[in-house]
């Protein structure tokens, strides 16, 4: 299955929440745990680091919180995952470019069309900006078919 982690899930939270609210007013982490039940720990952990990448400004004191920073809502959301959870987008082991590899990788058979899938569902979600992703204007499927090149394996 793939799917986004619970991280990434309370940072959309907190920005569409955010977003409902009037321009630079401030939004306090335990104000949105109480909307709707997240636990403080992670919703804050990930409100420092949506404020360490600039999409959020805080401001101390009691009466502090966060507020929106700029047009945030125009970050495509591969990029935002892979702010949130400080890796790399990658469908499989062997489209990373690193050290870990596949035991299977030197006689993998799928190869290739992994590769290709992973290229054209990367595109798909850094083509998807969060407004998209938050005002359900998410871009039709594409419609490219599968080059020959991929064909073989």
């Amino acid at each position: 299955m793939i799917k986004i982690n619970r991280k990434v899930e309370y940072g959309l939270i907190a920005l569409k929440y955010m977003m409902g609210k009037p321009s630079g007013e401030l939004t306090s982490v335990r104000e949105i745990c109480e909307t709707f039940g997240a636990p403080f720990d992670p919703l804050a952990h990930v409100m420092r680091i949506m404020n360490t990448n600039g999409l959020v400004q805080s401001e101390q004191g009691a009466r502090g919180g966060y507020r929106l920073v700029g047009d945030v809502m125009e970050i495509a959301f591969g990029d935002f995952i892979e702010m949130i959870e400080d890796q790399p987008l990658a469908f499989a082991t062997c489209v990373l470019e690193n050290d870990e590899r596949c035991n299977l990788q030197d006689c993998c058979n799928i190869i290739s069309p992994i590769h290709h899938f992973h290229d054209r569902l990367m595109e798909f979600m850094r083509s998807v900006t969060l407004r998209d992703l938050m005002e359900k204007r998410i871009p039709p499927p594409f419609a490219q078919t599968i080059p020959d090149s991929y064909a073989a394996v």
